[in-house]
């Protein structure tokens, strides 16, 4: 008998993977955020039963109350479910989460990882619990973090990686190959959710931690950021450069103006690409700073 699904999405990759899970298996319902109009609008065209919002608390429960499905799918859902929600799998409730489990449980773990100077992530399939990402591992993908990639750029591995891994998991529900393991929680780490504000940078750090800092926050996110005078100056990249400089020279001062390269603990950096607020006028000896 054909596996009745019921699907968990928010953003551009839970759309990804709501758009072609409905080409090609029975989709009962969609549970998704109020932002997620890439998600809504495909169901509304396939008039697929949609709950949008927070179903924590009992919000949803006439909603999920016609329903029954063999198998849970949650793909970057906003909201981590209770137990009203995931026991309307009859078999399976899975969460795909990007990384490779213990290791960067929780929010945005793509750019923790590159803050991390990570060489590696991957995708996590596990059972769904009530606890944030905690349950029983099913399958694992690893994906490399190369020098260049930012939070942006390793996300749309995951959009591409993800489909494949959801039929992956499927087939082997289907075949009956499916063997979760338990997660070493002795070795979990967790990382919490990021916002625009906690980009700011710290010119006392070394080089390589700004770089990181940079690139995991790079458009289309928000950005790192810093301030000059009374302007805040949004950096998405920089590079190495071999400008000398004095050790007591204080860490985000301006050693060449026209290039803006900056000075570090531990050598140069120059401003490739970044946006600002205001009109200013950069100049020689100037720094950089917090922005209180």
């Amino acid at each position: 008998m054909e596996l009745q699904f019921g699907i968990l999405a928010s953003g551009r990759l839970g759309a990804i993977c709501t758009e072609r899970l409905l080409k090609t298996k029975r989709i009962s319902f969609v549970f998704t955020d109020k932002f997620s109009t890439g998600v809504i609008e495909l169901c509304n065209k396939g008039g697929i039963p949609l709950f949008v919002g927070n179903p924590r608390n009992g919000k949803a429960a006439s909603f999920i109350e016609q329903f029954k499905v063999d198998v849970l799918l949650s793909i970057n859902y906003l909201f981590i479910v209770e137990k009203d929600i995931i026991n309307l799998a009859r078999k399976y409730a899975i969460n795909l989460h990007g990384s490779l489990l213990p290791k960067y449980r929780g929010r945005t773990p793509h750019v923790w990882a590159i803050i991390n100077n990570e060489k590696e992530t991957g995708i996590t399939a596990h059972l769904i619990t009530e606890g944030c990402d905690e349950g029983d591992i099913v399958f694992q993908e690893k994906i490399t973090i190369n020098d260049s990639d930012t939070g942006a750029t390793l996300l749309e591995k995951f959009n591409e990686r993800y489909p494949a891994i959801i039929s992956k998991v499927i087939d082997m529900i289907e075949n009956h190959t499916i063997m979760p393991v338990k997660q070493n929680n002795a070795e979990a780490t967790y990382f919490g959710k990021r916002t625009p504000l906690d980009g700011e940078i710290n010119w006392n750090w070394q080089k390589e931690q700004i770089n990181n800092w940079v690139r995991a926050q790079a458009r289309p996110y928000p950005g790192a950021f810093t301030f000059y005078e009374n302007t805040k100056v949004i950096i998405h990249k920089i590079e190495y450069v071999n400008t000398g400089f004095h050790q007591n020279d204080q860490n985000g001062k301006i050693l060449n103006a026209d290039q803006l390269i900056v000075k570090t603990p531990n050598g140069a950096v120059r401003l490739v690409d970044f946006e600002k607020e205001n009109h200013i006028i950069f100049k020689i000896g100037n720094v950089f700073h917090a922005g209180h």
